[in-house]
């Protein structure tokens, strides 16, 4: 067993739902802050920045440093910035996803962009999606900062990102480059913001086909909690496993630094 743990762990299914805290996850963040445990909270979610998400969990009474938190958004612009350094793209999405192009130097534009970013926006324009598959069309590099096809509301299921990428797929024929879960990019890029080695890091996440997947591929051990999309027969589904399966979070309080206890 490592000397001590890093945790990587999606938000949405595993301490939040909505805007409401899953039992036990207040406490066990506090418990690896309260001992040092490196940590981050990871999310496919590209229209929040972390300071947004930042002070959404903190309404919720779940105190998380906006430095502990890894967006799909972050990843893309990471990316950008190693493929591309000081370019320039037509941008779909929200502020999570444009603060985060600025910040790498990026310029945001409709002429000769040499990307199209499709994030994720509870808004998306005809306009715009028209503009993107014209762009495609002319030779821009198709981005998609994450495949889910559909994302949670009070309402029921929106289109996401995925939904709108099939979209502009179709009309151009060029498959995007998706740089969220399960695209182990996306928890490489997370390991490198947290300093961390994956023989020492393990996975938290409420969904076999992304957040299990992803820590399998990036060589992190993955915990299933059952609070979000999950049951307890979904692991069955598929033909990989999580390293361990828990209700939820809150069996993880006060096991911090040893999470998978019969298994060394």
């Amino acid at each position: 067993m490592p000397e001590q743990w890093n945790y990587l762990m999606d938000m949405d299914g595993v301490l939040v739902h909505e805007e409401h805290p899953i039992p036990g996850s207040s406490e066990f963040v506090a418990e690896l802050t309260a001992n040092g445990i490196p940590f981050l909270v990871l999310t496919n979610n590209s229209i929040y920045t972390p300071r947004d998400l930042r002070a959404r969990l903190s309404r919720t009474g779940l105190e998380v440093p906006e430095t502990a938190i890894w967006t799909s958004a972050l990843a893309t612009a990471r990316f950008l910035d190693s493929q591309r350094p000081g370019g320039s793209a037509f941008v779909i999405g929200e502020a999570g996803l444009t603060t985060a192009l600025h910040e790498i130097g990026y310029v945001l534009t409709d002429r000769d962009p040499d990307y199209v970013v499709l994030g994720e926006t509870r808004t998306y324009s005809f306009t715009a999606i028209t503009k993107a598959i014209r762009l495609v069309e002319e030779g821009a590099k198709f981005i998609a900062t994450n495949p889910d096809a559909t994302g949670p509301s009070r309402e029921g299921s929106l289109p996401a990102t995925g939904s709108i990428a099939a979209l502009i797929e179709r009309a151009t024929g060029r498959e995007p480059y998706y740089v969220g879960k399960p695209n182990p990019l996306m928890m490489r890029s997370a390991l490198r913001a947290l300093g961390a080695h994956s023989a020492n890091t393990l996975m938290i996440g409420d969904r076999m086909d992304t957040d299990v997947r992803s820590g399998l591929e990036a060589g992190l051990r993955t915990i299933l909690v059952l609070t979000g999309i999950s049951a307890e027969t979904t692991a069955e589904l598929y033909p990989y496993r999580p390293t361990r399966v828990v209700k939820s979070i809150a069996e993880l309080v006060g096991n911090s630094a040893d999470p998978f206890p019969d298994q060394g």
